[in-house]
Parts: structure tokens; sequence; C-alpha cells
């Protein structure tokens, strides 16, 4: 059989990488793990506390643990990049979106004022929002094969 119309000429490059998605799954398994340190480091410091907020430890637990969460979801997303299956690439796209949203209440929650007072946003939760978007493309663009008997696009 001749070469599909993409893979002619210079372009054949170009297309192979975006076809090799290989490397796409290893940036989601780390971004899933760079997250879950996220969830440790600081995303807003106070200045009328004096304290810093992480995903695991506020004011008296006023914003609750959301780190305990956005961990829960990290796994699952890493768990389903690992597994080749069209269902857990399905359950992927649940859980990153849910794991995307999720991230965005937390920015939205913590970095928003209050009474006057205005938090300073940290690069903890740069961190996460950078590795819930890097998960989520990740669940966007799987590598699986069209079929088990159909030849594959990376030939």
């Amino acid at each position: 059989m001749g070469k599909p119309f993409l893979h002619c000429g210079k372009r054949a490059g170009l297309d192979k990488q975006i076809t090799d998605m290989k490397w796409l799954k290893r940036l989601g398994l780390a971004a899933a793990a760079l997250g879950i340190v996220a969830c440790f480091l600081p995303w807003a410091y106070y200045p009328d506390l004096q304290k810093s907020f992480t995903g695991f430890q506020t004011e008296q637990n006023i914003y609750g643990k959301p780190g305990g969460v956005l961990t829960f979801l990290f796994v699952c997303c890493a768990v389903f990049l690992l597994i080749p299956r069209i269902w857990a690439k399905r359950l992927n796209l649940i859980f990153a979106g849910l794991l995307v949203a999720y991230c965005v209440k937390c920015y939205l929650l913590f970095t928003a004022c209050y009474r006057g007072n205005c938090p300073v946003k940290e690069g903890g939760m740069f961190i996460l929002l950078l590795s819930a978007a890097l998960v989520m493309l990740a669940a966007l663009l799987p590598d699986m094969p069209l079929s088990p008997g159909a030849p594959s696009r990376k030939a």
C-alpha cells in the first residue's frame, strides 16, 4: 500500500512527531507527579494572617484540604494514562476534566480578595494549574491504535 497523503515531502518528519505521542504519555505522568508535589507547596500568602496556605494546610481549615482531592484526581489520571484500554482513556478524560475544574476552583478560592485583603499568589498555585493543563492535554491526545487489526499510523 502507498503512503498516506500527509507523509510526503519535507513534512514527513513533522507528521511523524505529531502522530508519535508516546512522549505525551510521559509528559502527562510527569505533570501528575508535579501536581502532587504542588499540593504541598505554598499556594497563597495572606499578609493579614502572616501565613502561607497550601493544599493541605489552611487557617483552621476554613478552605478545607483540597490537596487530598487533587492528589486523588492526579493519581487516577496517571493510572488511566498507563492502562491501554479505550474505557481507561474515556475515564481519563472525565477525571482530567474534573481535575482542571477543581484546580480553577481552588485558584479562585485561594487567590480571591476578602474584606479588603488580597492574598499574594505563590508559585505552587501556578505549578498546579500548569500541571493540570498538561494532564488534560495528555488525556485529550491518547496513544491508541485505531483497532487491533488495523495497521499502525506510525509507519
